[in-house]
């Protein structure tokens, strides 16, 4: 198992527990939206996005249980979008990560509202004193998931990516819509982590470069997985994005050229952890993680 991979298991298993332990239980006439806000947010998941808030923040040796709790609510953030996403008056899937989605396993009033109150609980975590000491600290931390997520971030996004080709069919549209929809996130977390850290702002802009290029790479494999991808590997459905005539990297640049786009975003994004030297080694390996996914 290579660095990356141990630390990626490490941080799964880090904020799985964490968020076991600070998700309301089972209890009282609330029981089910819990259950249901529990059955998805430890479905397990690569935890990817948490990943890069404890790994950019260990640059700068940042505080662990800060970058945690930050790690947590931004999974949380991330687990309702899903939950949404999934949704029938969205993408209306049966599947994912392997098992049933949320409104089927439940049903769909409770999904809304089960995403909702992980949305909410999100800014809960960040707001508490034991997130940050610092107070300023927790409320930039609150900004900048507020603004990820928001209407200017990761659901204006999605609705773009609902519009379908009324946003436009050409690749500025599309790399506009996946900057919000996928990147807006993997940018919070990825900043967080230099937040937290205290970076200078020549180190925080590289990582931004960073998070942006790694980003789109993600969302571009997301695409070819949809495309060429079969069940068994991904965990939910596949060819999603062409039978409800949406338009993405692939149905805009084809197949090769979305491939060779991911290998040149790739490359980009290495180059600018240069400044950080073998300190990086662990957000390089993302990078190929990323392009060498198949779920």
């Amino acid at each position: 198992m290579s660095l990356f991979e141990t630390r990626l298991k490490e941080a799964a298993e880090r904020v799985n527990t964490a968020l076991d332990g600070l998700l309301p239980r089972e209890q009282g006439p609330e029981a089910r939206l819990m259950s249901a806000m529990r059955y998805s947010a430890l479905d397990g998941g690569k935890r990817l996005r948490p990943f890069f808030t404890l790994e950019s923040g260990r640059l700068f040796d940042a505080d662990e249980t800060y970058l945690l709790r930050t790690a947590v609510a931004l999974e949380c953030v991330h687990t309702y979008s899903l939950i949404h996403d999934d949704l029938p008056c969205m993408d209306d899937d049966d599947l994912r990560r392997g098992r049933a989605t949320l409104h089927k396993a439940f049903d769909e009033a409770t999904a809304v509202l089960a995403g909702d109150a992980l949305l909410t609980f999100a800014f809960e975590v960040l707001a508490d004193p034991a997130t940050h000491s610092d107070p300023q600290m927790r409320c930039k931390l609150i900004t900048g998931l507020a603004k990820a997520s928001g209407a200017l971030g990761m659901v204006a996004g999605q609705a773009a990516d609902m519009a379908g080709e009324d946003i436009g069919s050409d690749l500025i549209a599309v790399t506009r819509m996946n900057r919000l929809k996928t990147g807006a996130l993997i940018n919070f977390a990825v900043d967080a982590g230099a937040l937290i850290g205290c970076c200078s702002e020549a180190e925080r802009t590289a990582l931004n470069r960073y998070a942006h290029d790694i980003g789109l790479t993600f969302q571009m494999v997301d695409d070819l997985l949809d495309a060429e991808g079969v069940v068994r590997d991904t965990g939910k459905a596949v060819g999603k994005d062409k039978d409800r005539g949406k338009v993405n990297f692939v149905t805009v640049l084809g197949v090769d050229a979305t491939r060779e786009r991911v290998g040149m975003l790739a490359d980009q994004a290495k180059r600018h952890l240069a400044v950080f030297g073998p300190r990086a080694r662990v957000l390089l390996e993302a990078v190929d993680f990323v392009v060498d996914r198949r779920f």
